[in-house]
């Protein structure tokens, strides 16, 4: 058959081998086809029969770099302030960052850089901080704890690590106190037979108390990481959830399980003494003055000990039932954290409910803070001495919120990338898609947020989060039972390659209350706000049925952009942009069905389209469908034996010759020009993801281990290109992916448009940047800094909350005397100074002299002659900038000589123009006035006013002049008249007497 003709460039057949044709058609026929075994042969010459992943042929695994862009671990280790209560610390990975409180900015961060470790903060990895504490003796040291078991001493003030200590087991709780120098309480895992349910030791709920003095031993005195002299075990405990002194030091509490473990500091070797809970026990704090702790449990229930006797020590190692005890109760659910208020009156709790809880211990009455933003992990308390108090909560989602005590409400949030909490919602399972997005615009991220059914705009560059859009309102309530109410999740999000358009699809599973929903919605870029609006929702837009892939059809130079869909309906969706003009003569856009296409009875699975937007390519089962957008002609139908059953395609490279086809674990290349299979590539794990470079002829496979499998590598990222099936490179990642996205041109260093670089999604719903050419500006605080040499910026008073800023707050007075010529005056210039209330303003005397510094100027002296001319006339003086003299520097004030005529000129000009003005009427006299508005009547009629002489017009341009100058007054004295004086004058001045 022969071929037919495009009138498209791209279906020249001189660039055939070049380029894929707009609009793919039939290949010219110069023979005869072939028929049976030799088409087979034709067929089979042109295949590569890749070699099986793992074998000779392929490149070694190389660790692949990356950058997490999260931080996993900043909700799960509680929050400390400095002394001052100007900085607080936050764990992230092996790091911790320092936080300035007033502008909530990272001004350093505290790094291991032992051999063997990497800075890079890493997933799961048995480094990562647990535990954080202030030492009693020096507030400027900091001591950490960390799962691999080093507890690190740091000057934080320097940014130094002055000692680290191995003690080689896990360390979950730190607690220090004056009473005891140079040693420290841990609880520390220990080693243990017992056996779980899935066969692995449960050495993580077998701990101990340990007694650690901190001088190394002999040994190790020279080495950089030291061993304790000495080790002293207090007690055994379940896993604990807190570990902490009483205020006088004379107790030791754990709190692990279902018991609370005292041990009196004066005779350790005595051991804990236990107390039961009804509920396992959560969270733990002890008062500031007097000696008796609280705890939170498993259901909600808040519970204060008053325990710590003399008659504990009659109940030696034994087990004591009942102990007193006061309840407080709440919460619905469990008890996150509990912290005290620095008076110790008010005692504060926080859980899953996302309410902050403020109980007055005296009177057991309660205040609530709701809708924090995420559920509360941690809770803080700044002591500051000369400042209000302040609480701060670590929220699941990695986001620190500040609230004030005087008011209860929150002043300020801090936060970078929000992360899912997977709390009170599930998560998704893998095979569940992911929402990611880059805006190429603005080079923001769209993610998902904490709340499934919202999505997140964060900037990479500025390490900023940006803005937050709901996509689908739902109640954030906590669960009332066991079960979770399951809202809905934004399962994509697409861009278009303009950036205008965002396609974004939220579905809720059906259950036995509601029946599913599924909206696709369509989304503006208002360029103004930077903002999203919604401009189109289209429910259920295949019916009750999933919705398998959403794509942009790029290029919209060519017949205009569409949205393409497919469904587990069967259904292949195209969408267009429709115009319409209201009665108000407004252009409006919405989106609506162009078309919907069907291919047998096959199920699509995946839609792609070629880079200029001519052709669609749909995967369904074992075929690959193209299909012409125009005119939603079916072109071609891919199927090879190779890749019986097809989960996603590709095009390949700019000019979009090869579809690069993935299935559970085959790849296979097509040539689209020769359309035939140029080879095929097998690979021994699960293909879970296909992503092309939007540049280049490159594109990889994303490999994964399944879940059950011991190796470390659990991702494996093999890249080809069309000339082999031999992978030309194969990187691991110790982490799974959930969804994967290419890097734009602007976040990789120049020069290397070759390399890959991708942002990701992993499992443990970390944001993660991959690729050797990831190139972003280094976040403020991203590495250590002295704090000597830095002040905290100032906090806002509660006089500033009531009355705002001062209009003075801004003006410093200069370091050096600084003489400039003044300028002429506009008018503008002091009118900053009246933008405060009246209440807030100096009195007016104060302002008098500097206000009329900027109005009035000094003559010159050769502006003195013909002054008898400007006598005959009623204008003002016009002024200059300097007088004779010049102006007089007064400390660092720039002052000038004002005589005695400048303020009798003053008088001229308020007699003439202050009082009236032009167009004005003067009262009779006789006639009272009151209030200056109303006037008598006699008879009802209102009796006539004199009206006052008009003033001289002017141009504008000519200022007007007083009838008599100020030079031609000698006397000294400000309050003395000229003899001269017009007659208007001489009438107001008898009017003011």
């Amino acid at each position: 058959m022969p071929m037919a003709v495009d009138s498209t460039p791209a279906m020249a057949a001189s660039k055939a081998k070049s380029a894929v044709p707009h609009g793919l058609q039939n290949p010219p026929v110069s023979e005869s086809p072939k028929k049976g075994k030799k088409r087979k042969h034709a067929r089979n010459d042109n295949v590569d029969e890749g070699p099986v992943a793992g074998s000779s042929k392929a490149t070694d695994d190389l660790a692949w770099t990356w950058r997490s862009l999260t931080e996993s671990s900043a909700s799960r280790v509680p929050l400390l302030f400095t002394k001052d209560g100007s900085y607080f610390f936050s764990a992230s990975g092996p790091s911790v960052k320092i936080y300035s409180v007033a502008t909530g900015l990272v001004v350093s961060t505290l790094t291991p850089a032992e051999s063997g470790e990497t800075a890079e903060p890493n997933l799961g990895a048995g480094n990562s901080l647990t535990c954080m504490a202030l030492s009693p003796h020096n507030p400027f040291q900091l001591f950490t704890g960390s799962a691999g078991g080093l507890i690190r001493i740091w000057d934080f003030l320097d940014a130094t690590q002055l000692r680290v200590f191995d003690l080689a087991q896990p360390i979950f709780q730190l607690a220090l106190h004056e009473k005891f120098k140079d040693q420290v309480f841990v609880a520390a895992s220990r080693s243990t037979k017992k056996i779980n349910s899935k066969g692995n030791p449960t050495a993580e709920d077998n701990c101990a108390v340990l007694r650690v003095t901190l001088t190394p031993t002999n040994a190790t005195m020279n080495s950089s990481i030291q061993k304790p002299s000495d080790l002293f075990i207090v007690g055994k405990t379940r896993k604990p959830a807190g570990l902490s002194f009483s205020p006088s030091g004379s107790w030791l509490v754990a709190i692990g399980g279902h018991k609370a473990y005292v041990a009196r500091t004066a005779d350790l070797k005595a051991g804990f003494t236990k107390f039961v809970s009804d509920e396992t026990l959560t969270c733990l704090a002890f008062h500031p003055t007097e000696e008796y702790f609280a705890t939170g449990d498993a259901k909600g229930v808040i519970r204060l000990w008053y325990c710590l006797n003399e008659d504990i020590t009659t109940l030696a190692s034994g087990v004591r039932k009942k102990a007193p005890t006061t309840t407080l109760h709440w919460h619905a659910h469990t008890v996150s954290s509990i912290a005290f208020t620095a008076n110790g009156a008010y005692l504060l709790s926080g859980g899953e409910e996302a309410v902050l809880v403020i109980w007055q211990l005296h009177s057991g009455k309660k205040e609530f803070v709701p809708r924090v933003g995420a559920p509360i992990a941690n809770i803080a308390v700044s002591r500051p001495k000369d400042a209000e108090e302040e609480y701060l909560l670590g929220l699941a989602d990695a986001s620190f919120v500040f609230v004030r005590s005087g008011t209860l409400r929150i002043s300020r949030t801090v936060a970078r990338i929000k992360l899912d909490p997977a709390i009170s919602h599930t998560r998704p399972s893998s095979s569940t898609a992911i929402p990611l997005a880059i805006h190429p615009q603005t080079s923001t991220l769209i993610l998902p947020s904490s709340h499934p059914s919202s999505l997140q705009t964060y900037a990479p560059s500025s390490s900023k989060l940006l803005s937050e859009l709901e996509v689908s309102p739902s109640n954030r309530v906590s669960r009332r039972d066991e079960k979770a109410l399951e809202p809905s999740r934004v399962e994509r999000a697409v861009i278009s390659e303009s950036g205008k358009w965002m396609a974004t699809l939220d579905a809720r599973e059906s259950d036995d209350v509601s029946k599913g929903e599924i909206y696709l919605k369509i989304w503006s870029w208002e360029r103004g706000t930077g903002f999203w609006s919604l401009n189109t929702r289209i429910d259920r837009p295949h019916g009750l049925k999933k919705v398998t892939s959403v794509a942009f059809r790029p290029g919209s130079s060519i017949g205009g952009l569409q949205l393409a869909t497919t469904g587990e309906d069967g259904n292949i969706k195209l969408w267009r942009v429709r115009s319409v003009k209201n009665k108000h003569g407004e252009v409006e856009e919405y989106w609506v069905t162009r078309a919907t296409l069907r291919f047998r009875s096959d199920i699509p699975s995946h839609a792609t389209w070629s880079s200029d937007g001519s052709i669609l390519a749909v995967s369904l089962g074992p075929h690959v469908a193209l299909y012409d957008p125009e005119s939603t002609v079916l072109i071609r139908t891919l199927t090879s034996p190779e890749c019986t059953v097809v989960t996603s395609a590709s095009f390949v490279g700019r000019g979009s010759r090869y579809l690069a086809v993935s299935g559970h674990r085959d790849l296979v290349l097509w040539d689209l020009v020769s359309q035939t299979v140029k080879w095929h590539y097998r690979s021994t794990m699960a293909i879970t993801g296909l992503v092309t470079h939007p540049v280049q002829d490159t594109f990889i496979i994303f490999e994964q281990q399944s879940e059950s499998s011991s190796t470390l590598v659990s991702t494996r990222v093999v890249m080809f290109t069309p000339r082999s099936a031999i992978p030309s490179q194969i990187r691991s990642l110790p982490f799974r992916l959930l969804s994967v996205v290419p890097c734009p041109a602007s976040w990789t260093a120049p020069g290397s448009a070759s390399s890959l670089a991708f942002v990701a999604i992993t499992d443990a719903w970390s944001v993660v940047l991959l690729g050797d050419d990831v190139k972003l500006p280094e976040e403020q605080g991203s590495v250590g800094r002295g704090l000597k040499g830095t002040s905290p910026a100032a906090k806002r008073t509660l006089f500033q909350d009531i009355f705002g800023a001062s209009a003075f707050s801004d003006v410093t007075p200069p370091s050096a005397p600084i003489i400039q010529t003044p300028a002429t005056w506009k008018g503008k210039e002091v009118e900053k100074i009246f933008d405060a209330p009246a209440y807030l303003m100096p009195p007016l005397d104060t302002l008098f002299d500097p206000l009329m510094e900027d109005f009035l100027t000094l003559r010159p002296a050769d502006e003195s002659a013909g002054v008898e001319d400007e006598e005959q006339h009623a204008e003002d003086v016009e002024m200059d900038a300097e007088g004779e003299d010049g102006p007089i520097l007064v400390g660092n004030r720039l002052e000038r000589v004002v005589d005695g005529g400048e303020m009798v000129a003053m008088v001229e000009l308020f007699m003439n123009h202050a009082i009236s003005t032009s167009g004005s009427t003067s009262i009779p006299n006789g006639i009272p006035q009151t209030n200056g508005v109303h006037r008598p009547t006699t008879n009802g009629v209102t009796p006539h006013a004199t009206p006052a002489k008009p003033l001289p017009k002017h141009n504008g341009t000519t200022k007007p002049q007083l009838s008599t100058p100020a030079a031609s007054i000698k006397t000294s004295d400000p309050s003395a008249t000229p003899s001269s004086a017009a007659r208007t004058g001489q009438k107001r001045k008898k009017s003011l007497d």
